[in-house]
């Protein structure tokens, strides 16, 4: 990547760093693409929102670092990862995009991790949940922020096992992210001596989940399991609620499940639900008012998602601001060099593999008559540190850790 070209030769030394010069960028601007699901499922907890979690984290900077100007561009990757990696080699290519971030969809985060990998760019992922990003498949560029498919499984499956429920059934995404989250989730579960009876896989973007619910219902597993996201794990909620499997005794766990995802089902449909998350916008003073900035220009509460792209975004920036250059093998370096600190989490530490340890949070959706108001969803039952909710950098099978 261009290395920032000095245009003030002024350092100031403060408790022995440097404080680097106004500088400007070899081409004048620091360009970041958000790349995510403009238009499908995914929509919704990714999306708009990640375009403009992007853009409050450089209103935080003044829009420019070190005189050098923000530039925030978007795209939509429609689910596919010949989509998502031609973009990402156009921006880069053709466009001198600096960093890419969020990219939805472990298939197309898994292409743009090959692309910005040989190229050198920075990608900062908030929305992918493949365990391979930050494993076999883990790039000296690449970040993941915000979860993965063990993180939010393993909390949620523990819970319920522990409970007692440990017969279970999934049904999942067929490709990489359901593949991972399912395999996530079984492993807990028989760790903890719990047995899945079946699994049944369906299409991304499934409207009709009728047959793979009956599937489920016959296996006469007590948890029955969605190993998918956004408009699926609605839709299929939905259609089990109305083939009556919770009313049959059968729990149901949507393993990746966000505050979107409970606003669309509403409480009266999604009551109950256990589910992991890396943030709530209720969770203190500084999730509010944060959430409270997002839903001033959105008319909702962040996702996730959304958070996690501030956050990676931000985080990014005042990389590039304290080593006074967009060069990816200093600003990466820095990176990983400074605990992450803000709104979303405190002192959380980046592993050589790129995973970012802030902490999980296991919550239980709450009782309509419990919520005191619009997006008061989510009781907390546990808080899980960081170090606890992913797997160890030593046992990710990323080669770049020693």
């Amino acid at each position: 990547m261009r290395s920032i070209t000095f245009v003030a030769a002024l350092a100031v030394a403060v408790a022995g760093h440097a404080i680097p010069a106004l500088a400007q960028a070899s081409d004048g601007k620091i360009k970041i693409g958000v790349l995510s699901d403009l238009s499908g499922i995914y929509s919704d907890i990714n999306g708009e929102g990640s375009v403009l979690a992007a853009r409050l984290a450089a209103e935080d900077f003044g829009n420019a670092v070190n005189g050098v100007p923000i530039e925030i561009i978007s795209g939509d990757h429609q689910n596919k990862a010949d989509i998502a990696a031609g973009l990402a080699r156009k921006w880069i290519d053709t466009e001198q995009v600096d960093v890419i971030a969020d990219v939805p969809n472990s298939a197309a985060a898994l292409a743009v991790q090959d692309v910005t990998k040989d190229r050198k760019r920075i990608f900062l992922m908030s929305g992918p949940g493949s365990v391979d990003l930050t494993g076999k498949a883990c790039s000296p560029y690449g970040f993941m922020w915000t979860w993965d498919t063990y993180s939010v499984s393993s909390a949620t499956a523990r819970a319920l096992v522990n409970k007692g429920e440990k017969t279970w059934f999934f049904i999942t995404a067929d490709y990489a992210f359901g593949h991972s989250l399912e395999a996530e989730a079984s492993k807990t579960v028989k760790a903890l001596g719990g047995t899945v009876k079946g699994s049944v896989r369906h299409p991304l973007a499934t409207s009709d989940f009728s047959s793979f619910l009956l599937q489920a219902q016959g296996s006469g597993a007590k948890v029955v399991a969605l190993a998918n996201a956004g408009g699926d794990t609605i839709n299929s909620i939905k259609q089990a609620t109305e083939f009556g499997l919770p009313q049959g005794g059968q729990t149901l766990v949507g393993l990746l499940l966000n505050i979107n995802d409970i606003h669309a089902l509403t409480l009266k449909v999604a009551q109950g639900l256990i589910l992991s998350n890396s943030f709530y916008w209720d969770l203190n003073e500084e999730t509010r008012a944060w959430s409270k900035r997002f839903e001033a220009k959105t008319g909702r509460k962040p996702s996730m998602n959304q958070a996690g792209v501030y956050s990676a975004v931000r985080h990014y920036l005042q990389a590039v601001k304290d080593t006074g250059t967009d060069a990816s093998d200093n600003v990466a370096q820095k990176m990983r060099a400074t605990p992450v600190n803000d709104m979303m989490m405190k002192n959380a530490v980046i592993g050589e593999n790129g995973r970012v340890f802030g902490n999980m949070y296991l919550f239980q959706v709450k009782k309509p008559g419990d919520s005191k108001g619009p997006w008061d969803y989510l009781t907390l039952l546990e808080t899980v540190p960081g170090a606890d909710a992913y797997i160890p950098v030593k046992e990710s099978g990323c080669p770049l850790v020693k």
